[in-house]
């Protein structure tokens, strides 16, 4: 977990006693370790998966894996019913309605030399995973 303090970055390092230690990222710490950071780069498409919740989401992942696009052409309509994407901000609903459309007609049409299938499925599993991440952040009724 990387934490700002003192405008460096910090994180938790685990390494021989030093359990628990905090470090500057890329930093050498005792023990002869290094702290790295990885922030993942989101293109355009993929930064317009809708968050939906978890049933559709698997739904759309099921679709995708057998009428490869059909899940995202679904998940598209899911972000004008307010489902929440990291593109919005940027391109406005309409934007990323049509980022999703166009990325369900690239499945569909490459789903003849196979690519378009492969991207459809993971496209699904993206679903899936944004959405048990959503899952996990909203307070649970008692």
């Amino acid at each position: 977990m990387a934490q700002k303090e003192g405008g460096a970055e910090q994180g938790l390092v685990k390494g021989g006693d030093s359990l628990g230690a905090k470090a500057v990222a890329g930093a050498p710490v005792p023990g002869g370790g290094v702290v790295v950071e990885v922030r993942e780069k989101k293109g355009s498409l993929r930064a317009a998966i809708p968050t939906m919740p978890f049933p559709l989401a698997v739904i759309c992942l099921f679709l995708n894996t057998f009428i490869p696009g059909l899940g995202t052409f679904i998940s598209a309509f899911t972000v004008l019913c307010g489902a929440h994407s990291d593109l919005i901000s940027e391109r406005g609903v309409c934007g990323v309605f049509w980022l999703n459309v166009i990325a369900a007609l690239i499945q569909i049409l490459t789903a003849v030399i196979m690519v378009g299938w492969i991207m459809s499925i993971f496209w699904g599993m993206d679903m899936v995973i944004l959405a048990s991440y959503r899952d996990q952040a909203l307070p649970q009724d008692v």
